[in-house]
């Protein structure tokens, strides 16, 4: 799937709102709370855009792509299927 260039170029200018209200806050929250709220903040972007996995690979660094991918997989997979119980006769 290709990506309008507009489309592109909105996302990126959201991209750069979020870092610059991240610069602007005054608190200095822990790593793991600024982690959490970028991942949320990515998401809900990828989501507005429609972009797939692929579009979001190609648009980071080649490591950091496959690092994302990883954890994707590592997500589907921690999670194992219920299978139906067998009916008691």
């Amino acid at each position: 799937m290709t990506i309008p260039k507009d489309a592109f170029r909105r996302f990126q200018e959201e991209l750069a709102e979020l870092e610059r209200k991240k610069d602007a806050d005054a608190g200095q929250p822990t790593g793991a709370t600024r982690m959490a709220r970028a991942k949320e903040e990515f998401l809900d972007l990828r989501k507005r855009y429609g972009l797939t996995v692929a579009d979001v690979v190609a648009f980071f660094p080649e490591e950091e792509g496959i690092g994302y991918i990883q954890s994707l997989i590592a997500a589907s997979e921690a999670k194992p299927r219920r299978g139906r119980k067998p009916k008691a006769s």
